[in-house]
């Protein structure tokens, strides 16, 4: 699952490269949902599914531990403190997809962002249900072969980017 997909580049490159896995996209905004649409209609794939709203809605509606992967890739940080409880990384929201995960799955994150990023970390660090996988800094500085770039992410990029990945452990 994507939250926040954008145009849908790493979405549609996820569902190409893994025809038997089900994906599933969430994206509240209508241009990334237009985009997304017309790139699956130039090279139709059966394995995607969309949600056009908030992602927080589909993962609350799916059965527990049906989950492999979950993709949160340069979210809105809400830069502002008055809106970070805007941010989609929240205790409640890691609570929740500990739930929807199965044991062994992947939440991966990126950011940009310098003020999101020591935030997500606090709180993945903090979460009993996930575990960090870097063993060293080139893991989270250096983009993993299947996780391709965006054009939204390369055009707005502001800082250098960091790529998280922590697995779901057993309770």
């Amino acid at each position: 699952m994507e939250v926040g997909f954008g145009a849908g580049e790493h979405l549609v490159w996820q569902a190409q490269h893994h025809p038997d896995v089900g994906l599933i996209g969430a994206e509240p905004y209508e241009m990334g949902m237009a985009k997304v649409l017309t790139k699956l209609e130039e090279n139709p794939l059966n394995n995607v599914r969309l949600y056009e709203g908030d992602g927080r809605e589909i993962v609350e509606s799916l059965p527990d531990g049906c989950l492999s992967r979950f993709f949160l890739l340069f979210p809105d940080p809400w830069p502002k403190t008055r809106h970070h409880k805007r941010r989609f990384l929240q205790m409640e929201m890691l609570d929740l997809l500990a739930r929807k995960l199965a044991v062994g799955a992947e939440l991966r994150f990126a950011t940009d962002d310098r003020t999101y990023l020591p935030w997500a970390l606090e709180r993945l660090m903090a979460h009993p249900a996930f575990k960090w996988t870097a063993s060293g800094p080139l893991e989270w500085k250096s983009r993993p072969a299947d996780w391709p770039p965006t054009r939204y992410e390369t055009k707005a990029i502001k800082g250098p980017p960091t790529f998280l990945r922590f697995a779901r452990r057993a309770n």
